[in-house]
């Protein structure tokens, strides 16, 4: 079919639109990327937009100079796995539960969630909650007071009631109880909402560090990769309101110097702690898909 010229035209201008929108959103990343391989005392001039003026491995090396950041890694690594495995499968039991029109506590308990979604017991009695659990200095921080998550329990409880009920009434009539229609049928139908939330708790756990220096700070062995950079952001901090401005702007004038800025070191650790999610992503990108249940009854 040959095109006309408003075809033509509409073309041009939905790509022309499109690139200006891929360019906006890949810019700030790759302009994180130059200023991260740029040298820092260069970099407070400004000025870097996608390729560093003067090319330096000094903010890395800064980054990895830490002897604590290989186990820091692994903690954080463990903390993201067993948070996805452990709270993707619980909260997928709860809203499971509370999908069920059969359970009459249904909209109770769903209130009951929903409520801890605007209400927060404060930071101070939280605290004091976790060390009578015995939670405090301990890996179980990390996993186990967010095992299911309001939030994420709407939107897997959403997914399942747009599920067909013959599924379910099919499963039944073969005698399969609760807990095997749960695993066997009600899971493999919602991959695309398991793996979308399964990225959300993933994102949270590998960038959250809060939870490390308020329980975890004083042992080393649990620290996490995020603390660690954010101490290192600290004493890069530290190191700059100790020294003068005049002395800031005359390494910006070329003099050299061992000190990393917290802008420079900030964007090396932005590129660190986002290239682990960014090489996951792409496996969990093929679930993002609806539909998985659409010709199943007919089928």
């Amino acid at each position: 079919m040959k095109k006309t010229a408003d075809d033509i035209a509409f073309d041009t201008v939905k790509i022309l639109l499109l690139t200006f929108l891929v360019g906006v959103t890949l810019y700030p990343f790759l302009n994180i990327i130059a200023i991260s391989f740029n040298d820092s005392a260069d970099s407070l001039r400004g000025g870097i937009t996608l390729w560093p003026r003067v090319f330096s491995l000094r903010n890395y090396e800064k980054i990895f100079s830490n002897e604590n950041l290989g186990h820091a890694a692994v903690v954080s690594v463990l903390r993201t796995v067993i948070s996805v495995i452990t709270q993707v499968f619980c909260t997928a039991m709860v809203a499971f539960t509370i999908s069920r029109r059969e359970f009459v506590l249904r909209r109770f308990v769903t209130f009951l969630y929903v409520l801890t979604m605007y209400i927060d017991g404060g930071l101070i009695p939280t605290y004091f909650l976790m060390r009578s659990l015995h939670l405090v200095n301990s890996f179980h921080i990390y996993w186990i007071p967010g095992l299911v998550a309001a939030f994420n329990l709407l939107v897997i409880r959403t997914y399942m009631n747009g599920l067909p009920e013959s599924f379910v009434e099919s499963a039944r009539l073969e005698g399969a109880s609760d807990f095997t229609i749960f695993l066997r049928v009600i899971l493999p139908l919602c991959l695309p909402v398991l793996a979308t939330v399964a990225l959300f708790i993933a994102v949270w756990q590998w960038n959250f560090w809060f939870d490390t220096f308020l329980y975890n700070s004083s042992n080393i062995s649990l620290s996490t990769l995020q603390y660690e950079l954010m101490k290192k952001i600290q004493s890069a901090n530290a190191a700059m309101s100790g020294g003068s401005a005049a002395n800031a702007f005359a390494e910006a004038g070329g003099m050299t110097t061992s000190r990393v800025t917290p802008t420079s070191l900030r964007a090396a650790m932005t590129v660190v702690v986002s290239l682990p999610i960014i090489a996951v992503y792409p496996f969990l990108q093929k679930y993002f898909v609806t539909g998985l249940a659409i010709g199943g009854v007919k089928g």
